[in-house]
C-alpha cells in the first residue's frame, strides 16, 4: 500500500516571536511594561501548551524596575502555559536587555552581538560653578535633612556619594542573583570578570555561558515549528494614521504627490 502525504504552506506552524527592541524605560516609544506587557499576554496565549516563544531582543537596557517587571510577566506566563521560552540577541542585549534575555530558557546570539554589561550606571552633572559665574543665587527650601540629595545646584557632599554608590551595589546585586538563578551552572567565567559590567562579543558570552549557541532567528523558528515554520510577530502598533496604513501605500501615495509637485513646478516654468 502506497501513503501520500501532502504538505500544505498555509498550514505550516507559526511560533509566537515577541519584539523587544530599544531602550527599555516607563515612557512613550520605549520597551515597558504598559507598552509590552499585553504582547507579551498574547503572544503566551497564542503559543501552544508545552510550545515555543522566542524574544527577539535588540536593546541596550535602561530601567532596572522595568526590565524585572517585564521578565517576572515573562516567566509567570511560561508557568501558567508550560511554555518553553528562547530569546535571540541581535546587535545588543546588555543591562536590562540581558536581564529579559535570562527570562528565557535558552539565548542565541551573534557571534558579533554585543552581550552582558551585568552592572549598574548613574550620575549626573554639578552646576555649582556655572551659578557662581553668572551670578545666581540657589535658594531652595526642604523639610528633611536629606530631600535635596545629589541636587545638581549644590555641591556635592561626601555621604551623597555613599549613598548613591550603595543603592547601585544592592541594585547590581540583584542583578546578579537574578543571572546566577537563570543561568546557574552554565556560567562557566569567574564572577569577577563576569559581574564587573563589561560587555562581550558572542563569541566570549558562549565561552562564558552567557548564551547557549549562535542560531538567528529564522534558523530557531524552523528549528521549533519544522520546515517551512513560520514567525508570528508580537510588535506594538505604529503611532500615527500615516505609520499604520500599509508600507506600500504610502509609497505610491507619496510618490504620486512627488510627480504632482514635479509637474506642477514645470508647469509654472512654462507659463513664464
Amino acid at each position: 500500500m502506497i501513503v501520500m502525504a501532502w504538505w500544505f504552506p498555509w498550514r505550516t506552524r507559526a511560533v509566537p516571536v515577541v519584539e523587544l527592541h530599544g531602550l527599555i524605560a516607563a515612557r512613550p516609544g520605549a520597551v515597558s511594561l504598559a507598552s509590552h506587557g499585553p504582547l507579551i499576554t498574547r503572544a503566551f496565549r497564542a503559543a501552544r501548551r508545552g510550545g515555543d516563544l522566542i524574544l527577539d531582543i535588540n536593546s541596550p537596557g535602561g530601567s532596572p524596575v522595568q526590565s524585572a517587571l517585564l521578565a517576572a510577566l515573562i516567566r509567570r506566563e511560561a508557568g501558567k502555559r508550560t511554555v518553553r521560552v528562547h530569546a535571540v540577541i541581535a546587535d545588543v542585549g546588555a543591562s536590562g536587555g540581558y536581564w529579559l534575555a535570562c527570562a528565557a530558557e535558552r539565548i542565541h546570539a551573534n557571534p558579533m552581538s554585543v552581550v552582558g554589561s551585568i552592572g549598574v550606571i548613574g550620575g549626573g552633572f554639578g552646576f555649582t560653578g556655572l551659578l557662581a559665574r553668572w551670578g545666581i543665587e540657589r535658594r531652595l527650601y526642604t523639610a528633611g535633612a536629606n530631600k535635596a540629595r545629589l541636587d545638581p545646584f549644590t555641591p556635592e557632599r561626601a555621604e551623597d556619594v555613599t549613598f548613591a554608590r550603595q543603592l547601585a551595589a544592592d541594585i547590581h546585586e540583584r542583578f546578579k542573583n537574578w543571572v546566577r538563578e537563570r543561568r546557574g551552572p552554565r556560567l562557566a567565567g569567574a564572577e569577577e570578570e563576569l559581574f564587573d559590567g563589561s560587555f562581550f562579543l558572542g563569541d566570549r558570552a558562549l565561552a562564558l555561558g552567557l548564551v547557549d549557541g549562535h542560531e538567528d532567528l529564522a534558523a530557531l523558528v524552523e528549528s521549533l515549528g519544522g520546515r517551512g515554520a513560520r514567525p508570528r510577530r508580537f510588535r506594538p502598533r505604529p503611532r500615527g494614521l500615516l505609520a499604520r496604513l500599509p508600507r506600500r501605500l504610502v509609497a505610491e501615495t507619496l510618490a504620486a504627490l512627488e510627480e504632482e509637485t514635479a509637474l506642477a513646478g514645470a508647469r509654472a516654468g512654462l507659463g513664464r
